[in-house]
């Protein structure tokens, strides 16, 4: 249980899930994804260092650069997570009194 609770930690950062989403449509380098983000490439490294150690992200070096890109299977595995907390039909009930 404490590994998901880790896992939701990480995620609780914004700038961590826009780093997600941009990385979702193609691997980036650090300077792309502050340019894009409007943060700094220190704090671009220091989310990419929790992602990375966390397994959502990986990076490889492409001559001068590192690109980095999802791990999409641990991101599946957060999503099958997330699927199995959810499962008290909140959302169906919700739905009926609108």
């Amino acid at each position: 249980m404490k590994e998901a609770a880790d896992l939701f930690k990480i995620l609780s950062v914004d700038k961590r899930i826009e780093i997600i989403e941009l990385l979702k449509k193609e691997p980036m380098n650090v300077n792309s994804l502050a340019d894009n983000l409007g943060v700094t490439q220190s704090a671009v490294s220091q989310h990419l260092r929790v992602l990375k150690a966390a397994g959502l992200v990986a990076d490889k070096r492409q001559g001068y650069w590192i690109h980095y890109s999802l791990n999409k299977g641990a991101l599946e595995k957060c999503r099958q997570r997330l699927n199995r907390i959810c499962t008290c039909g909140c959302l169906g009930k919700h739905e009926n009194k609108k």
